[in-house]
């Protein structure tokens, strides 16, 4: 069989036989090093772009915040698949780890619920009518307040939220592979630092 076309000038062949230039991502998208050992995703074609279309401008925030909203949407997909494998939505999710993460005996006040989840009043009535419906909370008249009800989660919320959240953190780990302990802890203090401030500002 003959051998096929020599790549031109500044391109390799792909071990599927296609020629792509260096410096670019193989037809499959699988991430790859540059001949000088630095790795390059996706990221750096689109700040490569703009600078060379704007160079007027600093897209150095690009690099990170780029990846920062293509590993959100990432984590999204991940967080959809974990829950629809337990037959979840992500908002019974939201509303059953609230209530777990209260510790025995698992319950909050509507609003309170409400502040931990950024919904609104009528959002929020609505869904404790869902969960309740689902035999994953009940409602409760709250002893401090003749007018108002607890949420708590029942046996079966408080083990749906368990199974949900395990392999919600097997496929976190998933993502993270590519980092060790270590970088994951300066990562995660990097954005720590970034995110505190927005965390501090009052809510709307």
């Amino acid at each position: 069989m003959a051998d096929g076309p020599e790549p031109g000038p500044g391109a390799r062949v792909t071990p599927q036989g296609a020629q792509v230039l260096d410096g670019g991502p193989d037809p499959d998208g699988t991430l790859r090093d540059e001949p000088d050992g630095a790795l390059r995703d996706e990221v750096d074609e689109l700040v490569a772009a703009w600078h060379a279309q704007r160079p007027d401008l600093d897209v150095e925030p690009m690099q990170v915040l780029s990846r920062v909203s293509r590993l959100a949407r990432h984590l999204d997909l991940a967080r959809r698949a974990s829950f629809a494998s337990r037959g979840l939505e992500t908002w019974e999710f939201d509303v059953l780890s609230a209530l777990r993460r209260q510790g025995p005996p698992y319950q909050m006040t509507p609003g309170a619920l409400i502040r931990a989840t950024l919904v609104t009043s009528g959002t929020m009535t609505n869904r404790i009518d869902r969960l309740a419906e689902a035999g994953l909370v009940r409602r409760k008249p709250d002893p401090r307040d003749r007018r108002g009800v607890l949420v708590t989660l029942t046996d079966q919320g408080r083990a749906t939220a368990d199974d949900a959240l395990a392999d919600l953190l097997r496929r976190e780990r998933e993502l993270l592979a590519s980092l060790g302990p270590d970088d994951q802890r300066t990562l995660a203090g990097l954005l720590r630092t970034l995110l505190a401030p927005f965390d501090a500002l009052p809510a709307e």
